[in-house]
């Protein structure tokens, strides 16, 4: 047996790193479609293969969800596809988004053992995309069957990776889930904040669709506050969610933050994937947030950057530059989204921090500041200081502010006053239980963490499911007792 394995498994010191094939740069450029190729079957058993099974998977252990990766590796490598399914998708909701989007060489192929002693690490997020891709083609996903409905509802408001995640796993349980969003389509960030060549939108709409086959229940265009109070929806549920995520954008408080053509950058991803999927978008059809010919220039330096830098480029900006003030190693952004901009034509001006916006009632230039790196501030990373008559000015027809995203207020938005928030305005919580102070009202995902990850969303979304179903089991006794 362990012969067998030794055969199947351990192939790093014999295979090379390869990941899919990547779609050429002037072919890529011209849509927004993936621009990473599927591994074909055997190609993922080779990959997988190179796994050395680690007795300490640093890789498990450094992913939010604890996915068992070296097991599905060594079920790949060996062709038992379905069950490297199965195992997948027991700890993940969404398998087919985090092997898109996941910032792998952040997180799993990051601390992967063979890449620390040089080797190339395993191409977990590639080998993850492809076994779910084979288990729909093959039509191993199924909506959740219910063996036995309950009689208490759930009721979720946001559409995203948290809630969705809450909802499946509530649903599982059999118990009653309706989904609130203020969107027309169910997905959150995953529909309207990452653009196609990350994920394309039908991944999102075939996981939202086999949601709602499973009886999960979706009421769109819905605003918490306007539509229904906060308190009004608890009357309505036994126990109620908040997965809201974050979208306040940050600001930039410097001279010209209110000349036009400086936009946040929700507006301008929200406007290119409205047009992607086919709607009417009047800002994006007059040509305000439309940047073809025209100069950009995305100030910030994580994925939402990376997003607006590249979504420019294939609109056929004229120019696309992305500023940040500190360097390439200490940027927040996935390396290999910078690699793939890089590859596209964006310039990034490193080590350069916006000063004044410079027009006559539109944006006509920046003015930028050179940095220098000095000290480790309190998040780890060197904090950027200005040097002395650095300036200089760069020509813009339109800004981009991805500067990070904040919480809404809430407490005013859903009218409750009782909702208590931290000092950044993210609604406080016992982690333990996902609670807030209001008793049956739980918070899961951004709006709890302040942004960050999907994959970390789809965690507090299971956990926070756990707590409802205890929670909702003890109301049930309660009552049972009584009667």
């Amino acid at each position: 047996m362990v012969r067998l394995m030794t055969e199947k498994m351990l192939q790093f010191v014999k295979l090379d790193k390869k990941n899919p094939d990547k779609r050429e740069v002037l072919d890529r450029k011209g849509d927004f479609n993936e621009i990473y190729k599927e591994f074909i079957n055997e190609k993922a058993k080779e990959q997988s293969s190179r796994c050395s099974q680690c007795g300490v998977p640093f890789c498990q252990v450094h992913c939010p969800l604890s996915n068992n990766i070296p097991d599905w590796l060594k079920l790949t490598a060996e062709g038992r596809l379905k069950e490297a399914y199965e195992l997948a998708q027991s700890t993940n909701n969404m398998p087919e988004v985090c092997g898109r989007i996941c910032p792998q060489d952040r997180l799993c192929e990051g601390n992967c053992v063979i890449e620390q002693s040089g080797h190339g690490t395993v191409t977990i997020g590639s080998i993850e995309k492809f076994i779910t891709e084979n288990a729909w083609e093959n039509k191993w996903v199924e909506p959740i069957k219910i063996k036995l409905e309950k009689n208490q509802s759930v009721g979720i408001i946001g559409a995203g990776p948290a809630g969705l995640a809450c909802a499946e796993q509530l649903r599982k349980e059999g118990y009653q889930v309706t989904i609130y969003d203020r969107y027309d389509r169910p997905g959150g960030l995953l529909i309207y904040g990452i653009p196609n060549f990350k994920l394309e939108k039908f991944v999102v709409e075939r996981r939202t669709n086999l949601l709602k086959e499973s009886g999960i229940k979706f009421i769109q265009n819905f605003e918490v506050g306007k539509d229904a109070t906060l308190n009004q929806l608890k009357e309505k549920h036994d126990a109620i969610l908040i997965a809201t995520g974050v979208y306040k954008a940050r600001e930039i408080e410097i001279p010209g933050n209110n000349l036009r053509n400086i936009f946040p950058a929700m507006d301008f991803l929200i406007a290119s994937n409205k047009k992607g999927l086919g709607d009417k978008v009047e800002q994006f059809d007059d040509g305000t947030l439309n940047v073809e010919g025209k100069d950009v220039i995305v100030i910030g330096g994580g994925d939402t950057a990376m997003d607006c830098v590249r979504t420019s480029v294939r609109q056929n900006a004229k120019s696309v530059k992305c500023l940040y003030r500190r360097d390439r190693e200490n940027m927040p952004g996935s390396a290999r989204e910078v690699s793939n901009a890089e590859e596209e034509g964006v310039e990034f001006i490193w080590l350069s921090n916006p000063k004044k916006f410079v027009g006559i009632n539109k944006i006509e230039s920046i003015v930028v500041d050179k940095m220098k790196l000095g000290d480790p501030d309190e998040s780890g990373r060197k904090k950027p200081i200005i040097e002395n008559n650095s300036e200089f000015n760069l020509k813009a027809d339109i800004i981009i502010k991805a500067l990070g995203f904040d919480p809404e207020d809430l407490p005013n938005l859903f009218k409750d006053k009782n909702l208590k928030v931290s000092q950044w305005g993210t609604i406080k919580v016992d982690f333990d239980t996902m609670e807030t102070d209001l008793e049956g009202i739980f918070a899961a995902g951004d709006i709890i963490r302040g942004a960050s990850l999907v994959v970390w969303a789809i965690r507090d979304g299971r956990e926070a499911a756990i707590s409802i179903k205890n929670f909702l089991e003890k109301k049930q006794s309660k009552k049972t007792k009584v009667a």
